[in-house]
């Protein structure tokens, strides 16, 4: 093998482009490893992950190239070939698109009020950097807009004043770290192809609204809208500003029979206050929290649909041929895309097992913290952390039990399967006494095709699972045997 490394000052590019050029890159014949990213900290400890030495000067502003070549021969032309690669992939990267029109053809757009001026638009979607997008929201507020903002690691002081703006105008502020919203049937951001229905949503969770959307197609149901209010808003500071909103909008909309209400943990004082303005509403209200006492996705999708007087289908599912081997007294390891799909089954695992969660060694990772994204595509985009982690999970024998979720949709890997299934089918067969779960969140109708995902993965040695919390007590069976639910060992 052979490494090259190098660093070029300044020479940005966005982490979803440099995924894209590392991953084609890697698959050139010849080429044993590439990455291509810029110097941030997490990029950093990837790159040392992955057995490259990158220059202590490198910064989070300059970009790092790295590619590792198989042994080249006499001729010693495997670099070069994929450095001239390297070039083409940056330059088609970096290649501005073709402008609609002739001379004369008006200008572009230049601030999103302008841009809102010469359509009949009613939401703005924003996904600049954190630090940049209070005056992007502004001027989209000022515009008369809604906003639903994509971006992340916004200060809160921020968040505040702009939903107290959006609310002087009538208006609301989905977000910040927004990353799922169905508005008219037009999905935004992570969103399922799913049937339109009588179910609204209330969503400070992107995976939980996705979760509870798929449920319900699949039940037959269906949304009306499902409104993201980003992860903080019930949190002390921002108190449900746009989560009461929502439930006003959702309220007053014909097409809207039933709201659901799901959040990651909510502060318990903003908890009550959304609690008793659902008790104000006509449209009766449905809470989704991982939280113990509290229904979990799946009951709460199933509680919807009896108070639609709907049928409780059986949830799709699929199990391996080869068949689950019990790994009693090992862990279980969750490896999850989605933070409220973690939360969801580390507290269906806490109800179960009690203070011996920690002590088995069972514990439950969330790749779409920002911890992990920061300077890098989220998990549903990028899977490469979360494979390597599942490679590290499975060489460990101490672990019995993997548990992945797997959430498709626009915006998500076109087809993650392709990477996934490999994964899984090398771990069982390097590990033939360990098991591999997935919590499968999709539509037949997505991009992906769940069913074609499902069968893939199932191929691999997975079971499948289109609900999260069956999933995980699918999962708690293997490595502990019959649990009663709600008696902690």
């Amino acid at each position: 093998m052979r490494d090259w490394v190098e660093v070029r000052r300044g020479g940005y590019h966005d982490s979803v482009t440099l995924m894209r050029v590392s991953r084609r890159l890697s698959e050139r014949p010849g080429v044993a490893g590439a990455m291509v990213a810029m110097g941030t900290g997490l990029n950093r400890e990837m790159f040392g992950r992955m057995g490259f030495a990158v220059p202590d000067e490198a910064g989070p502003d300059d970009l790092v190239v790295a590619i590792r070549v198989e042994d080249e021969g006499p001729g010693g032309t495997g670099l070069d070939e994929a450095r001239e690669a390297l070039e083409g992939l940056l330059r088609e990267a970096s290649r501005p698109p073709a402008r609609a029109g002739l001379l004369g053809a008006p200008a572009p757009a230049r601030t999103t009020g302008s841009a809102a001026a010469r359509g009949e638009a009613t939401v703005a979607l924003l996904s600049v950097p954190g630090p940049h997008v209070f005056p992007e929201a502004m001027d989209a507020l000022d515009a008369g807009l809604n906003v639903m903002i994509f971006s992340d690691n916004v200060p809160v002081a921020q968040e505040i004043a702009l939903k107290e703006a959006a609310a002087r105008r009538g208006l609301i502020v989905m977000g910040p770290d927004c990353g799922t919203a169905v508005v008219g049937g037009a999905g935004l951001g992570f969103a399922n192809a799913v049937r339109p229905g009588p179910v609204g949503v209330v969503a400070a969770s992107g995976t939980g609204a996705q979760q509870l959307m798929c449920l319900l197609d699949a039940a037959g149901a269906g949304v009306s809208h499902v409104l993201g209010v980003g992860g903080r808003d019930l949190s002390p500071e921002v108190s449900g500003r746009s989560a009461l909103a929502a439930l006003a909008a959702l309220d007053a909309d014909p097409a809207t029979e039933l709201i659901v209400l799901v959040s990651k943990p909510p502060a318990p004082q903003v908890l009550d206050l959304i609690r008793e303005a659902a008790r104000r509403l006509d449209t009766p209200v449905v809470f989704a929290l991982p939280l113990p006492g509290e229904d979990d996705l799946t009951r709460a999708a199933e509680k919807a649909l009896r108070a639609l007087g709907r049928p409780v289908p059986a949830w799709p599912r699929w199990t391996s041929p080869r068949g689950a081997a019990p790994a009693s007294g090992r862990a279980l390891r969750g490896l999850f895309a989605g933070g409220t799909l973690r939360d969801e089954a580390e507290m269906i695992a806490r109800d179960a097992l009690g203070r011996e969660l920690e002590a088995r060694g069972h514990r439950f990772t969330d790749f779409g913290d920002d911890a992990y994204t920061r300077g890098r595509p989220h998990p549903m985009i990028d899977p490469t952390l979360r494979l390597e982690a599942l490679r590290a999970e499975a060489a460990d024998d101490g672990c019995g039990v993997l548990l992945l979720d797997v959430v498709l949709g626009y915006g998500a890997e076109p087809d993650p399967a392709a990477a996934l299934a490999p994964a899984v089918a090398a771990a069982l067969r390097d590990r033939p006494d360990l098991a591999v779960v997935v919590s499968l969140c999709g539509t037949p109708a997505d991009p992906q095709d769940r069913d074609r995902q499902a069968v893939a993965l199932c191929e691999a040695g997975a079971d499948v699972f289109a609900s999260n919390a069956q999933a995980t007590r699918h999962a708690l069976t293997l490595v502990d045997g019959p649990i009663v639910e709600g008696t902690p060992r």
